[in-house]
């Protein structure tokens, strides 16, 4: 079989990370687990880690285990010497706080918490909104980065050096025509992230906020979705839709960012792409 060439984020950490060889390899040994691992933000932050240090222990976690195993032998081509495994943990279940308690409980202690996993995105005006499909619309985004707070907090390393990353979106500081749904969740996840920086300190809780990311879900849009979203795109201060390894090195730098953690446990970075 031929060997899988080389991916561009993979590449692109290789180019632009800081020269993590004259730094403090402060994920030496350490455990990361990614929520939404296989694809998109998730991959790309996860080769991500596995670049900046050849001792850190990563798990994948998604809803599909045939993604997981795929996904854990693409890294391992790039980075043999790290320790990577999955685990299933479908969000998008009405099981989802037992899916969650039970992940944590077969992977054991953890480091650092990332939360990059969402679904496909229905924009919808609120007139079109349901019950049912508000309801929906949070689960994965909302919902359930709580939920993993709430289980993988009991597995966390005390202190400072230990963190949690969520993902929010840049449409909840910015308001577009039909989006009041999304918006809402996307600010909550920023007041639940403050909060619980508070609640868990000294951990600390911290929030990725991105614009326009080109990942697999823009490929599953119908043509007006993605038209819509590339027009989006175009008005970002850098005229077009960010790529997941820009984002990346964001989660990274919270990851490894501990200077004035004793006086700041919350940070909010929204993506330039925004």
């Amino acid at each position: 079989m031929k060997a899988a060439a080389p991916s561009t984020t993979l590449q692109y950490h290789k180019q632009t990370r800081f020269a993590m060889a004259t730094r403090p390899n402060k994920l030496a040994n350490k455990h990361i687990v990614v929520f939404g691992g296989t694809s998109g933000i998730g991959f790309a932050v996860a080769e991500a880690i596995l670049a900046s240090s050849p001792t850190a222990r990563l798990t994948i976690s998604s809803s599909s285990s045939i993604k997981i195993e795929a996904t854990i032998k693409r890294l391992l081509q790039s980075f043999p010497s790290n320790a990577i495994a999955g685990h299933v943990c479908d969000l998008a279940t009405p099981d989802l706080e037992e899916s969650i308690s039970s992940l944590f409980s077969a992977i054991g202690k953890v480091d650092h918490i990332i939360v990059t996993a969402g679904d496909p995105i229905s924009r919808a005006s609120v007139h079109d909104s349901t019950l049912d499909s508000i309801r929906a619309a949070g689960q994965v985004r909302f919902i359930a980065p709580i939920l993993i707070a709430k289980h993988g907090s009991k597995y966390l390393t005390p202190g400072p050096e230990s963190s949690i990353i969520f993902t929010g979106a840049m449409v909840g500081q910015r308001p577009m025509e039909g989006w009041a749904v999304v918006a809402g969740y996307a600010a909550g996840i920023e007041g639940v992230t403050k909060n619980l920086a508070v609640d868990l300190k000294p951990v600390r809780v911290n929030c990725i906020a991105p614009g326009p990311v080109d990942t697999e879900l823009v490929a599953g849009m119908s043509d007006e979705q993605r038209r819509g979203f590339y027009a989006v795109a175009a008005k970002t201060p850098i005229g077009r839709a960010g790529r997941p390894e820009d984002v990346a090195e964001a989660y990274l730098w919270q990851v490894l960012e501990q200077a004035g953690a004793a006086d700041r446990r919350y940070m909010l970075t929204a993506s330039s792409t925004g």
